[in-house]
């Protein structure tokens, strides 16, 4: 990005930073929110993988967009606004595959 006299173009690049680290964050909410789910989904924490990946979004200041349980395998989708924009991120979370 280039600056000009009027100095535009340092706002809108400190706006990209944020927007850059916001999605940053949204992947550490993705992977705590899967995280935590799948630990539900093996019975080692009680409750609803779903229910509690919504909560971990939440408490990272994210909202989960989509959760998918396959057996011990969970799938989240998290999403945030920030300046206008929408970042999200998806994270999977369960055992090693097989191999």
């Amino acid at each position: 990005m280039s600056v000009h006299g009027d100095g535009q173009g340092v706002a809108s690049e400190r706006g990209s930073g944020t927007v850059l680290v916001a999605r940053a964050q949204a992947a550490g909410a993705a992977d705590a929110s899967a995280l935590a789910a799948a630990d539900v989904a093996s019975g080692r924490q009680a409750g609803y993988p779903c229910e509690l990946a919504a909560e971990v979004a939440a408490t990272n200041g994210t909202t989960l967009d989509g959760c998918d349980v396959d057996g011990l395998v969970v799938t989240v989708s998290v999403v945030r606004s920030i300046l206008g924009f929408t970042v999200g991120a998806r994270a999977t979370a369960g055992p090693p595959p097989d191999g």
